[in-house]
């Protein structure tokens, strides 16, 4: 079984890359991001959970602006749009 840090990272945008997972029903993925990195208005057909592990990302999901800190988790329901910001590098 590999580590997240073994597989091969996709770049998602300047400063963020993403490692997968995927089942036949569902995906897990850790994206790495550098300080000062955005990851501009977006939205996809499936929800997602976020988890901040490290760092402090400030996030804006369905035109709330959120600090998310290590340890808090935000479902964002399908079809919603999100951004994100790097303050410090998150994990």
């Amino acid at each position: 079984m590999p580590y997240f840090n073994e597989l091969t990272g996709k770049d998602l945008a300047p400063g963020l890359t993403g490692r997968y997972i995927h089942g036949s029903k569902m995906t897990l993925g850790q994206v790495t991001i550098k300080a000062g990195s955005r990851l501009e208005e977006h939205q996809h057909p499936h929800e997602q959970i976020t988890v901040i592990l490290e760092g402090t990302l400030e996030m804006k999901i369905g035109g709330i602006s959120m600090q998310l800190q290590p340890g808090m988790v935000y479902v964002i329901p399908p079809d919603t749009l999100h951004s994100a910001n790097a303050i410090t590098d998150c994990i």
